[in-house]
């Protein structure tokens, strides 16, 4: 099980530590690799599209067009690491119901191309925080040499589908690829959790063992430096194993889906609305996709 210690154990130093290069930031890593994750059957979806019957007019994104990356890159202790960032939703999907219930390859399976997305009570859209902070990990990534991509250009389209997303990792030949997302779980439980791939033959039975280390590495590095307990209302320590996601099943390089808190909660929300709390969370990612990457 992880660290049991209460939420805000250690984010002090880990608020200290934010503005220092991550390679000093490593030194200090064990690079052990963190608790099991297990797998929660009642975990919940992300939220459906509306039913409004209007017809969107943005486009839906293609693997093309995804942003690649814009700062120097090669220069650092992540110079020739490729990592893919997965901004969740889109701003333009509540408008385009049609096009985004589309069903698409999703594994064994077929899925909706995307969703809509959770907001706070009041107003806050998912779609614009997994944007906001998606660009801040970016930034921190590239300061340390990553070449990395997002899988959306903006906050205004359409999309893309989840297969595509993946398809975007695949085609960058991604070492790791982060789905970044919050959740709608209910007003009463809080925390983070970390969705990685159960196997599905044919799928993701050569990305699994490293999707692991992954959702391991960004756990640990989460919880020390978010303030962010791990779910108390789903998953089995902050981890959730699960078969039924495209973004996942149809992805060839190690990948996970990251719910950085819950956005129904409202100590959650009131964290993800405040832009300091932002940009602490998205040292916490890079921190832990840097261990992943220095040590695979």
């Amino acid at each position: 099980m992880p660290d049991s210690a209460p939420p805000g154990h250690r984010s002090r130093a880990a608020r200290a530590l934010t503005s220092l290069p991550l390679v000093l930031l490593l030194a200090s890593c064990s690079g052990s690799p963190g608790p099991a994750p297990g797998e929660d059957p009642t975990a919940t979806l992300p939220l459906p599209g509306p039913d409004d019957g209007s017809s969107g007019t943005e486009e839906r994104g293609e693997p093309g067009d995804a942003a690649p990356s814009t700062g120097p890159v090669g220069d650092g202790p992540l110079g020739g690491r490729v990592v893919v960032i997965d901004p969740g939703h889109n701003g333009g999907n509540a408008e385009a119901p049609s096009e985004i219930n589309e069903l698409v390859p999703a594994g064994q399976h077929e899925k909706a191309c995307d969703t809509v997305g959770a907001q706070t009570a009041s107003g806050y859209a998912e779609h614009e925080f997994n944007w906001e902070v998606s660009l801040l990990v970016r930034e921190k990534l590239e300061a340390d040499g990553a070449t990395v991509v997002l899988t959306r250009q903006d906050n205004e389209s359409v999309g893309p589908c989840i297969d595509e997303r993946a398809g975007i990792g695949n085609e960058a030949g991604a070492d790791a690829s982060v789905s970044i997302h919050a959740d709608g779980g209910p007003e009463s439980g809080r925390g983070f959790h970390v969705i990685l791939p159960g196997e599905v033959e044919g799928y993701t039975d050569d990305i699994t063992d490293e999707s692991r280390v992954l959702a391991e590495d960004l756990h640990r590095e989460y919880l020390d430096g978010s303030g962010i307990p791990y779910a108390d209302y789903l998953a089995d320590g902050g981890f959730d194993e699960r078969t039924d996601l495209g973004g996942l099943n149809m992805s060839d390089v190690p990948k996970v889906f990251l719910e950085m808190g819950n956005m129904r909660n409202a100590e959650d929300a009131a964290l993800m609305e405040d832009p300091e709390w932002r940009e602490q969370a998205a040292s916490a990612v890079a921190r832990g996709l840097a261990v992943y990457l220095l040590r695979n």
